[in-house]
């Protein structure tokens, strides 16, 4: 659930308070609150020196705290400083009160609470202790209806400004402690060359009803950072919040934009036109691509990637999908078209050769939008985005819900994913700047390593060469970079290097998926298998890998790395390139099925898991883009 601050945002919450009445009752899935100091913290990493080749590292961009209103209303009580310490290893204490901590810390981490309203719920104690229990105690045997009662008579909505704690509009003051709040509990955890630190919030704007997303979070370079976050009450335009971030720009306070949920959009996240309808602009493109070079194209609440029905040729198109509105299961009755990340980048490449400029070039990352101070991207611990709404197994799986699963969100909700960043040192300018150019890639959780580089004069010889990566840098360009004007007889050749997560799941297979303008400029793609982890060979009459094959066991839950393999080196040349014809080529990289967060929450409750049991696993990096 996200903050929706519009007339609509209590309609939109109560919904999902009201299904959960009775709600975990006697849920055998909930931890006890155990003593958190008798939990160890995981060892510290080692710092990682400066490396012109540049290192993969792994973080989360978009984590909240009870600063957030929706967060704070459901049960969140941890603050920014939580956010580091559990990234960092350490035990913190989940809002239904049990301890939860990540298996390995992250590299880097951000808090994007909501700009909205930021801190002003928690100043108003709109809080659970109204029932006179604590969120645990509920959780376990209470009757959510009376916390749905005591939220509704201490809130109402103001005319001029929708939705507002207490009934109180915006509260300037409230929101400028909470946003220092924020900005201490990032200086006070950077560590340069250890563990990185972004200060950040989270624009939650919609585009006219709360079933079009159009929310971004704001990524600052250092800390030099505004005065108070800019907020979808200042403005729901997208146009609106780059104008501000370009302001703030030229006071040398650099930030960026990254848009989260386009499957959530219906259609508005990527559209062909403005937010007020109108055509775009070459000066529209440029703002955009300026203040957002890279998209979330995995999180909690879905994929976006792609759709089948935009990419029905594509075999693993339908991945952790959620139809377009967090109410239902099933899709409204709009487009899906401007709603997903590839379908984005090839309208993009049509703007280039219809119009002369490109509004959706962009890279991808991966992130959780966890409102517990969590990064919960584990399938075998996940621990859920807002713990009213999915802070137990009962909960996540509908086992004590009233109403039927087609009207419950949570149950097709993700694990959540990570960003991948290819950068030298790790520190906010480095990991930024690399943000800055796409040399990025998302995971659906999973620490997976892949690099792409593409090229006129590649060889498959150059993957056993040890200057390879030095090699490719000087010759080539890695993900998120440009190659022209095609050399008279050649076709870009790619080096493709993955390697499994080295706690998860052995590798599937590589794949490459291309898109290219025909000659009447109209975008085509084709999902080519390049290798597999284990030597299968391509069937001859498809050009496809055969199945890798299924090792899990449901009852368990567990599976075997007896199948698939720990790497891939390969090296791709475009059998159908045309010089004439803008393309963009990225790689997906497979893991071996392993069983889903439903699966494993299935196990401990007794129950029969939901379909699908099993999960592949994924990375997807940013696209090399061609143009004549």
């Amino acid at each position: 659930m996200t903050l929706l601050p519009c007339s609509n945002y209590k309609a939109a919450l109560v919904l999902p308070l009201l299904i959960l009445a009775g709600c975990g009752n006697n849920d055998p899935s909930l931890t006890p609150a155990n003593n958190l100091k008798d939990l160890p913290s995981q060892p510290a990493p080692a710092e990682v020196p400066y490396d012109a080749n540049r290192q993969a590292y792994f973080g989360d961009l978009h984590i909240h705290t009870g600063l957030s209103t929706d967060a704070y209303i459901l049960g969140v009580r941890t603050e920014p400083v939580d956010v580091y310490k559990f990234a960092k290893g350490k035990v913190i204490e989940h809002a239904a009160g049990y301890p939860i901590q990540i298996t390995r810390p992250l590299d880097f981490a951000a808090v994007t609470d909501h700009a909205e309203y930021m801190g002003q719920a928690r100043l108003a104690e709109i809080d659970i202790p109204t029932t006179q229990k604590t969120l645990a105690e509920i959780l376990k045997t209470g009757n959510v209806f009376s916390i749905t009662a005591a939220w509704l008579q201490s809130s109402q909505e103001i005319p001029e400004h929708g939705f507002a704690p207490n009934g109180e509009a915006i509260n300037r003051t409230v929101n400028k402690n909470a946003w220092q709040q924020t900005i201490d509990a990032a200086e006070e955890h950077y560590q340069p060359g250890l563990f990185t630190t972004f200060i950040g919030y989270e624009w939650s704007a919609n585009a006219g009803d709360i079933t079009a997303h159009l929310h971004r979070n704001v990524i600052y370079r250092n800390n030099l950072v505004s005065d108070l976050p800019y907020s979808s009450l200042d403005s729901h335009n997208p146009e609106d919040l780059w104008a501000f971030l370009d302001k703030e720009n030229q006071q040398g306070k650099v930030a960026m934009s990254i848009p989260h949920n386009g499957n959530f959009s219906r259609g508005y996240m990527y559209a062909s036109a403005d937010f007020a309808g109108k055509p775009l602009t070459k000066e529209y493109a440029d703002m955009r691509m300026r203040y957002e070079p890279i998209s979330e194209v995995v999180q909690i609440k879905g994929s976006s990637e792609t759709h089948p029905v935009l990419s029905s040729e594509d075999d693993f198109a339908d991945f952790e999908l959620l139809g377009e509105s967090l109410f239902t299961q099933g899709s409204l009755p709009t487009s899906y078209k401007g709603s997903y990340v590839r379908d984005a980048l090839r309208m993009g490449m049509e703007f280039s050769h219809n119009e002369g400029f490109n509004p959706f070039k962009f890279g991808v990352i991966g992130a959780s939008d966890s409102h517990n101070a969590s990064s919960p991207t584990e399938e075998s611990d996940y621990t859920g985005k807002l713990p009213m709404l999915d802070g137990s197994a009962g909960l996540r799986t509908g086992k004590s819900l009233l109403l039927p699963n087609s009207m419950n969100p949570v149950t097709r909700w993700s694990s959540g994913g990570l960003a991948g960043v290819w950068a030298e040192s790790n520190t906010r300018e480095s990991l930024y700047d690399a943000l800055q150019r796409k040399e990025t890639f998302a995971t659906s959780g999973p620490r997976i390593l892949v690099r792409f580089f593409g090229g006129w004069d590649f060889t498959e010889q150059q993957l056993a060469q040890e200057d390879m990566v030095s090699q490719a840098y000087a010759n080539g360009v890695p993900m998120g970079g440009d190659l022209t004007q095609a050399p008279t007889g050649k076709a870009p050749s790619f080096l493709i290097m993955t390697m499994k997560d080295p706690q998860g799941a052995n590798l599937d297979r590589a794949q490459v998926i291309k898109a290219w303008l025909d000659s009447e400029g109209v975008s085509q793609e084709q999902v080519f298998d390049i290798a597999a982890a284990d030597q299968r060979q391509l069937d001859p009459k498809t050009n496809k890998l055969p199945a890798v094959g299924n090792t899990v066991n449901i009852d368990e839950p567990s599976y075997s790395n007896t199948i698939g393999g720990s790497s891939i080196l390969a090296f791709w040349q475009d059998p159908d390139f045309n010089p004439q014809q803008e393309a963009f080529y990225y790689v997906r990289v497979l893991e071996i099925p392993t069983p889903r967060w439903s699966t494993y929450d299935a196990a401990k409750l007794g129950t029969t898991p939901m379909e699908p049991t099993t999960i592949q696993e994924r990375a997807i990096t940013s696209a090399i883009w061609y143009k004549p």
